[in-house]
């Protein structure tokens, strides 16, 4: 395992570019190691994906001899990559960590552990909240003009977008606070312009996948809520960081 370098510690290029040659390599073992274990549970990754579809097309089409098999390497590859996130962040926060100071680090790390949790909330508001009634809208539309069929690929990259886009979205405090933290934005500024807020939220869940008007209201609902949240985690927040910043001089000369 690298050594991660300590604020202020000074270090060669050969040696920065040596730490991150082994934080690759660790990150290249753990997909490898992902890709292992997903491809072999590959196929309740796959049951899983296909619940939100309708009864009578539970199992999507495939249209070439390769595409079933390409399809789960590419289902068990995108698996693995959230399997292996964690391992992914950490090792990309060690490497940048020794750039700031430790009580700085500390705070990075609550936000990337909030971070971590809004992700994974939204990966599952996203499955049972916003992609079922997508589905339903879309293979019922026009249905009596047209015979619908779901293709394995097309479908299964459809559904990784629309979790992928809600559980980004829900970063939306964690970005919030990013900026409070690094003086861009204020909480005061934040509650005088909050109507332009959620109306950037609004825009926000209207631009999302689901089409269908249900999800796209099901999708702007929690975008709203938790703007409004990250201003409130603002106004508490923000007086404590200022007080640690106007703490530092006087900590320093007391060093």
């Amino acid at each position: 395992m690298p050594r991660r370098l300590r604020h202020g510690e000074e270090a060669t290029l050969v040696e920065h570019l040596e730490e991150l040659r082994a934080r690759l390599f660790i990150v290249l073992i753990a997909l490898a190691v992902g890709f292992v274990v997903t491809y072999a549970f590959h196929g309740a990754v796959l049951d899983w994906l296909n619940r939100p579809l309708p009864a009578n097309l539970k199992k999507p089409y495939t249209f070439s001899p390769l595409e079933p098999f390409s399809t789960s390497i590419w289902i068990s590859l995108w698996a693995a990559f959230l399997l292996t996130l964690p391992i992914i962040f950490w090792q990309v926060w060690a490497f940048f960590a020794p750039a700031l100071d430790e009580r700085h680090q500390r705070s990075i790390a609550v936000l990337v552990a909030f971070s971590a949790l809004l992700a994974l909330t939204g990966v599952a508001f996203g499955y049972w909240v916003v992609l079922p009634p997508a589905i339903h809208f879309l293979t019922t539309y026009d249905s009596s003009h047209f015979t619908i069929l779901i293709q394995a690929r097309p479908y299964y990259r459809f559904a990784a977008i629309v979790l992928l886009a809600v559980a980004i979205a829900f970063e939306v405090p964690v970005f919030v606070l990013g900026l409070v933290r690094l003086r861009i934005l204020s909480a005061a500024r934040l509650r005088r312009t909050w109507r332009t807020g959620v109306f950037l939220m609004v825009v926000i869940g209207v631009l999302l996948p689901g089409v269908d008007p249900v999800s796209t209201v099901l999708s702007t609902l929690p975008l709203v809520a938790l703007y409004l949240l990250s201003i409130a985690l603002a106004s508490v927040l923000e007086p404590r960081w200022r007080r640690s910043r106007d703490e530092e001089p006087l900590e320093a000369g007391t060093t």
